[in-house]
């Protein structure tokens, strides 16, 4: 577990070994992000030094502004009458909370020392000369620079971590050191208290059983919890770059509860998590081994002749295109309707992910990739974390090794911690034919199993759920689904972000979405002249799909059928199958 307190002599050997871990600890978690931030610093600050040989007086005025604000800074020090401070952090930042950062004016002077570098830094950045796309990807490095060097991430200038670790005669900075020595072990920061989740005791409980399974998936057939169903079953395709049961986290947040609890028979698609034995799995065989395998079995089981299903995400993107797929080999009859959450269609704007995308980028991944054989689960869930830094990085390193504390229990940190693997040639394909080229957006750019892709013949009816504050998959971007299908579509947003947004149980009554805007004139267009609805979609959602649900049949006794037995009860093997456990 690492040293505890009898192996340390003096709390300065103490704040030596943790500053010595929490360091080797970050330089594991980021290295390739660092070395990227790097690259992009040395880029733009060589367009600057160029800049300003040619035009000075741009620049002099920040910096000289600078100058003046932090001499303003020192005087006000001196003065130990004048505790107003000449700059505050910006509205909903948390990290300077404490009265110390506040009431004691070195760790006052530090916290605007260190937002008045922050702010000089934006703005010489504002103004450097170049293209949007590399100025969105200064900006997000910049940041993501800034929000790494605040004071109040490290255990010498954060004021709470120095208060604690006297109040405990250093045992704060010694449970610090134990939870990064945990984390070190993991590869990744602990954001929940995983001991307090066990999938199939507390997690993923809804009862069922898996009736199928391959190399690539386990299918899971829920329980009936009503006499009489509709008789068109419904078939859930989550994202496979996470696991499923962010669908079915506890009951009282279960969509796929819910779901089985309106009088629909559901099944759920499982993902393997791939190693390496899987690395040249491809996008097809997620279509044509995955989706359109688990619709024959569906059918097999139930002798249904049509089908609804569901799907969020990369899970939707791949939908899509085994949709595409059926329509080219006239197949397309046997799915009555589909619904999309959080889908992305056309990736021409693919939001906060897209500093992440360019092609020198992708080619040194995929360099790395000839030796992994899969995209890690772990750099992944970094990449996501980074979006969002301040909450989803570095508030956890202050509680948990500055502070020492124990993470609460959360079931959604829980999935977020729980990161999934991606096969090398279907990241590849995935990453520059979509969010590289943006090809699934064009008629017949792509070819997948043997045919061409074509999202306008789809006719499917189509019901597709966006989230207003969604920085995964922006809602706008997402809208533009809606433009290229030919079917009938109906576009609900939601409320709140990628996760929330969705997941919003109907008991609940939370937030509100937006409906009945008009379609075909835009995104803009259509929240202009949609109708806010307080509470939960999954009402609106659920009305929507009983229209196609078909007629009501008696519920099914038994789950299978004889040439597809139950093999093991929910959630199934693959998804307890851990990166942390390899």
């Amino acid at each position: 577990m690492g040293n505890t307190s009898q192996d340390f002599k003096s709390p300065q050997e103490i704040l030596e070994a943790f500053s010595k871990k929490t360091n080797e600890l970050m330089n594991g978690f980021a290295a390739d992000q660092w070395s990227e931030m790097m690259k992009e610093f040395t880029h733009a600050w060589n367009s600057l030094s160029a800049e300003a040989m040619n035009n000075p007086s741009k620049w002099m005025e920040i910096w000289g502004k600078y100058q003046q604000e932090n001499m303003n800074l020192w005087l006000k020090l001196i003065d130990i009458q004048d505790n107003k401070p000449l700059i505050k952090p910006a509205p909903g930042d948390r990290r300077f909370n404490a009265k110390e950062w506040q009431e004691n004016p070195i760790f006052s002077y530090t916290k605007q020392s260190y937002l008045l570098a922050s702010e000089v830094l934006m703005q010489t950045v504002e103004r450097i000369d170049l293209d949007e796309k590399h100025q969105k990807r200064l900006k997000f490095y910049t940041r993501y620079f800034i929000d790494a060097m605040s004071p109040a991430n490290f255990v010498h200038t954060n004021p709470e971590a120095m208060r604690l670790a006297i109040e405990t005669k250093g045992q704060s900075l010694i449970d610090g050191l134990k939870n990064l020595l945990v984390d070190m072990e993991k590869g990744r920061i602990s954001m929940t208290d995983e001991s307090a989740f066990v999938l199939g005791k507390n997690l993923a409980i809804t009862p069922g059983a898996v009736v199928y399974q391959n190399h690539l998936f386990q299918l899971i057939q829920y329980k009936p919890t009503t006499e009489n169903v509709l008789d068109r079953p419904l078939v859930i395709v989550p994202p496979s770059i996470n696991k499923f049961y962010i669908l079915d986290l506890q009951p009282e947040n279960s969509f796929v509860k819910y779901a089985v609890d309106q009088g629909n028979t559901v099944f759920l698609i499982s993902w393997v998590n791939p190693d390496e034995s899987l690395k040249d799995v491809m996008w097809d065989d997620y279509i044509t081994d995955g989706v359109l395998k688990a619709f024959d079995v569906v059918k097999e089981i139930t002798g249904a002749k049509k089908i609804n299903t569901v799907s969020w995400c990369v899970g939707g993107t791949i939908l899509a295109t085994a949709l595409a797929v059926m329509h080219a080999k006239k197949t397309q009859g046997l799915i009555a309707s589909a619904t999309f959450f959080t889908t992305m269609l056309d990736f021409a704007e693919p939001g906060d992910l897209g500093v992440f995308i360019d092609e020198s980028g992708i080619s040194q991944r995929e360099s790395q990739l000839k030796y992994t054989s899969v995209l890690s689960g772990k750099d992944l869930a970094l990449a996501f974390s980074m979006l969002r830094a301040n909450d989803l990085i570095w508030s956890y390193v202050v509680s948990n090794y500055l502070k020492g504390q124990t993470p609460p229990p959360f079931d959604i940190l829980y999935w977020n911690s729980d990161s999934t693997n991606m096969p090398a040639k279907m990241y590849s394909f995935y990453i520059r034919n979509m969010y590289l080229e943006n090809k699934l957006s064009q008629p017949n750019a792509l070819t997948m199993c043997d045919v061409p892709i074509n999202l306008s013949a789809i006719k499917t009816p189509s019901y597709f759920l966006s989230t207003i504050d969604d920085h995964i998959a922006p809602w706008k971007s997402t809208f533009v689904g809606t433009e290229l299908f030919s079917g009938h579509v109906e576009f609900v947003l939601g409320a709140s972000g990628h996760i929330a947004g969705v997941i919003n149980p109907a008991s609940k009554n939370k937030r509100n979405y937006w409906i009945e805007g008009e379609l075909g004139k835009g995104s803009d267009h259509w929240y202009n002249t949609a109708k806010s609805q307080p509470g939960s979609w999954w009402t609106h959602w659920t009305a929507w799909l009983k229209k196609r649900g078909g007629a009501e049949i008696p519920a099914l006794q038994q789950l299978g059928n004889e040439h597809y037995p139950v093999l093991e009860d929910a959630p199934g093997s693959y998804v307890k199958r851990r990166i942390d456990n390899n």
